[in-house]
């Protein structure tokens, strides 16, 4: 015989799983977006850090080779400074996209049952006599002696921002090789 907990888990197991599978098309929605942008952000400052070197080149061939080395330095210095800004702007942007996406579920009708589950796994990270309280941007977090345990909507897009550090640096590669 199951009980009641079991029942209700079971029943609750759909919204559960759409819920997942909507958070989860929204975040790769995100990412997909965000990548098109960084690669037109990125092929953009390609081609400013081409015509930047380009005219450095030509000065060169003109001036003598002190200030020729100088401006392709600055050439350089200026096409870096593009791409860093490039990245910081992609990162900002997907950090904000995430945040936004996963605070928003807050407002999304299966949400209690989201809080449910969180306020299930605290308890299981934490132990039975955890106590549990709603974080005041939404999520759960758990207190025991010795243990806290930080399921909050923040929290978690914490970590899912973290996840996503990785292709924001990946797209980075393209421009250093270009740069080298």
């Amino acid at each position: 015989m199951t009980s009641l907990a079991d029942q209700q888990d079971a029943a609750l197991q759909p919204v559960r799983a759409a819920m997942v599978r909507r958070a989860t098309a929204d975040a790769e929605g995100i990412i997909a977006t965000a990548r098109r942008d960084a690669a037109a952000l990125l092929a953009a400052a390609r081609r400013d850090a081409e015509a930047a070197l380009a005219q450095a080149r030509t000065d060169g061939l003109t001036q003598a080779a002190p200030v020729a080395a100088a401006e392709r330095n600055r050439g350089r210095r200026a096409a870096r400074e593009i791409v860093l800004e490039t990245e910081r702007a992609i990162r900002d942007e997907v950090e904000h996209r995430i945040r936004a996406a996963v605070l928003g579920l807050r407002r999304q009708p299966g949400y209690a049952d989201l809080r449910d589950r969180l306020s299930g796994l605290c308890r299981a990270a934490a132990g039975p006599d955890a106590q549990i309280a709603e974080h005041p941007a939404g999520g759960v977090v758990a207190r025991a002696p010795g243990v806290i345990v930080d399921c909050s909507l923040p929290q978690l897009a914490g970590a899912r921002q973290a996840a996503q550090a990785g292709a924001v640096h990946a797209l980075r590669c393209g421009p250093r090789r270009l740069l080298s």
